[in-house]
């Protein structure tokens, strides 16, 4: 008989606030369920920022705590010099971590922060409205796009890992996307390399995943992700990035 389904100890009882087909719900049961397999529970400390996923917390059961919007790796910064021993994330989208935050990540990877960094990447800003991003593709409509997204007028969009890949302290980066069953399961193994980075005290570290908006998109999940293999992957290379 085929095993139980089961929920992770890592993972909450809780009714997601989540849109349908967003993907930060089956972002949250992989890395779950890595830390399940780490056996790192105790001793894992999660930074949320303001976002779509600032409630993120009520879905983990392990220490959380949430930042000031775009400060996420500051304060993971600070914990984990005071708390060394402890394994410590940020959970961040685009518009914290590519606009806001832009200073803050830079910084730390250059600082070469022993941290794990989970950049969702959906193109928009999903919390207030479906703005454009700093990731937002070219020609992609937003509601402060309405003229869609220019070079010449907008720029180009934002290629984080590329940018962070030139920082010596820097030292795993990779992209992926939940976009089929195979590619949840290279994020998965993913998220589970960046841990076990921080583990061996190499260094920063930080994982990109393509996900889905299909509220701001204005799309049905199923159409959402097949954009995501049609034209995201197109501006943003699935694969590692740097691994040192």
């Amino acid at each position: 008989m085929a095993g139980k389904f089961s929920r992770p100890e890592s993972m909450t009882d809780k009714t997601t606030h989540y849109c349908p087909g967003c993907g930060h719900g089956i972002i949250h049961r992989v890395m779950c369920e890595v830390i399940d397999e780490l056996g790192i529970r105790e001793k894992t400390v999660a930074v949320a920022p303001v976002g779509c996923a600032v409630l993120a917390y009520d879905y983990w059961n392990f220490d959380a705590i949430e930042a000031a919007h775009g400060r996420t790796p500051a304060l993971a910064t600070g914990i984990k010099r005071v708390l060394p021993d402890r394994v410590v994330f940020t959970y961040q989208g685009d518009g914290d971590l590519a606009a806001i935050g832009t200073a803050e990540i830079i910084h730390a990877g250059n600082r070469g922060e022993d941290l794990s960094v989970f950049f969702v990447n959906n193109g928009v800003y999903g919390m207030t409205g479906g703005q454009m991003a700093p990731t937002t593709l070219i020609g992609q409509t937003t509601s402060t796009s309405q003229f869609t997204r220019r070079p010449d007028k907008e720029g180009y969009p934002l290629k984080i890992l590329e940018m962070m890949a030139l920082l010596p302290g820097v030292v795993y980066l990779e992209r992926t996307s939940i976009h089929s069953p195979a590619e949840v399961l290279k994020t998965r193994a993913a998220i589970k390399r960046s841990f076990e980075t921080q583990l061996a005290g190499k260094g920063f570290s930080m994982v990109e995943i393509l996900s889905p908006c299909p509220t701001y998109w204005g799309m049905d999940p199923a159409r959402s992700m097949e954009r995501i293999r049609e034209k995201v992957i197109q501006q943003y290379p699935l694969g590692v990035v740097k691994n040192n």
